[in-house]
């Protein structure tokens, strides 16, 4: 049977948004898919409760932590119902690789021989909603189970690094920092094969 890449975890929640809303697009009146699971109304009003959250959460500074909640809540559900779509279109389309193709979705490339990955990249860290919080974010890592952050004061040496944070997603929040402080971070994704290597540190002074 062929695979559908869907590859939803290197997206932002915009391109989420509208790569969820072309599957939709694909699905609507596809003569190969009659009824789509979930259906198309469905996966475009998902999508947007995705967007509008989203919307609401970067739409000030101030967003309150409950928005921030609702957002990953909706982001989950719009992932679930996109999967499901793919789940229908492989189901249906079986080796069928021009009706997958043809719901919006992409074909995976054949398996190869799982390496080490690299370190997490474009690490940044920027203004929290309180004073004392920062907000780390960087490229994902394929594979990656959970990221471990790290913080120095300023300036970073080789023994100065001490635990921040876990976090399953490729952004996190460090609260209890010292306003006016610079803090330095960085992080490393853990796989099943392993940790990878430290990613280059990123650098802010806490509000």
């Amino acid at each position: 049977m062929a695979k559908v890449k869907l590859d939803l975890k290197s997206l932002s929640i915009p391109e989420k948004v509208e790569k969820i809303r072309q599957i939709a697009k694909a699905l609507d009146n596809n003569p190969n898919f009659p009824n789509p699971q979930p259906p198309v109304a469905t996966l475009r009003a998902l999508a947007d409760d995705l967007e509008d959250s989203y919307n609401d959460a970067h739409a000030s500074k101030q967003a309150t932590t409950a928005k921030i909640s609702l957002m990953h809540s909706k982001e989950d559900a719009a992932e679930q119902g996109a999967r499901q779509a793919a789940f229908h279109v492989e189901s249906v389309a079986g080796d069928d690789e021009a009706k997958i193709l043809s719901a919006g979705l992409s074909l995976r490339s054949a398996a190869t021989q799982t390496t080490q990955a690299s370190a997490p990249t474009a690490l940044s860290a920027t203004e929290g909603d309180h004073e004392g919080e920062l907000d780390l974010s960087h490229n994902a890592v394929k594979g990656a189970k959970s990221y471990e952050y790290q913080q120095s004061p300023d300036p970073p040496t080789g023994t100065s690094w001490v635990h921040a944070a876990i976090a399953v997603k490729s952004s996190v929040t460090i609260s209890g920092l010292i306003s006016g402080t610079r803090y330095w971070f960085r992080v490393r994704a853990i796989t099943s094969a392993g940790p990878t290597g430290w990613s280059d540190p990123a650098t802010k002074i806490a509000p």
